[in-house]
């Protein structure tokens, strides 16, 4: 089965830089992929991806070495399968609150008897190169990194029973919804003293727990802080952000040169 790369970059302790697609567009995604990242999640939670655009980005992902990942809109076991079907090798759900959703969480994603996924990897087998649809759930599990977020007070009160549960990969911090839950503005770049100290907080104990520890970020500058705290992953900013910032930076030039 092709190996994810990411996973081992991790174990590694090597950096994992993220992109983010949250366009319903399988050519875009595939500019994105083509550019370096190590990861590229394709958002379902706030972008505007449907499940039909999302197979049609992981088709477009895997024209490159890049790996396939993909954000939940909720904890819907159903949808987690079928993007698991689907190639994704990766999978981030956001509002984990408790232990208790993240063993749902984990469950959907693992083959019985670690989980209840059900079988049949339909594009999964031609992505993964595994040959056939067993050789596939025989080393699934093993390849497919599963990341909870942490954004709420219940989530943070709680992370020490989220990062105890088996099968969980890592967490991985929303700051924009930490720094609300915590009466703070959102930021992908807190410096609210209470959210500076939850975000340490969390890295810390998942490094206790053994769990790799992923975080959201503003750009380049916050993500070489984020990895040089010890977060093994960081997302950049994503695709609609890119292409706002790039087109109003050539606007506000030209009319500046046109005056």
């Amino acid at each position: 089965m092709r190996q994810n790369l990411a996973r081992a970059k991790l174990i590694d302790g090597q950096p994992v830089v993220n992109g983010w697609c949250s366009l319903p567009c399988a050519y875009s995604a595939e500019v994105m992929a083509h550019q370096g990242y190590d990861t590229l999640t394709i958002d379902m939670q706030h972008g505007a991806i449907g499940y039909e655009s999302a197979v049609a980005i992981l088709r477009a992902i895997s024209t490159t070495p890049t790996v396939p990942f993909a954000r939940v809109p909720w904890h819907d076991p159903g949808l987690m399968m079928k993007l698991l079907d689907a190639g994704a090798y990766g999978l981030i759900c956001p509002m984990v609150n408790n232990a208790a959703i993240a063993e749902q969480f984990v469950a959907a994603c693992r083959y019985p008897p670690r989980g209840f996924r059900s079988f049949g990897p339909n594009r999964a087998t031609l992505y993964s190169a595994a040959g056939s649809s067993a050789a596939y759930a025989a080393a699934a599990d093993h390849e497919i990194l599963l990341f909870a977020m942490i954004e709420t007070r219940d989530g943070f009160a709680n992370l020490e029973e989220i990062l105890g549960v088996p099968g969980l990969d890592g967490v991985y911090i929303g700051p924009g919804d930490l720094s609300l839950a915590l009466g703070a503005p959102p930021s992908m770049a807190p410096s609210e003293p209470s959210v500076v100290a939850a975000i340490a907080s969390v890295l810390q104990a998942a490094k206790r727990h053994g769990r790799f520890a992923a975080v959201h970020t503003d750009g380049p500058a916050t993500a070489r802080d984020r990895f040089r705290e010890g977060f093994g992953l960081c997302t950049l900013q994503g695709d609609v952000r890119l292409l706002a910032d790039a087109a109003r930076k050539q606007v506000e030039e030209t009319r500046a040169m046109s005056r």
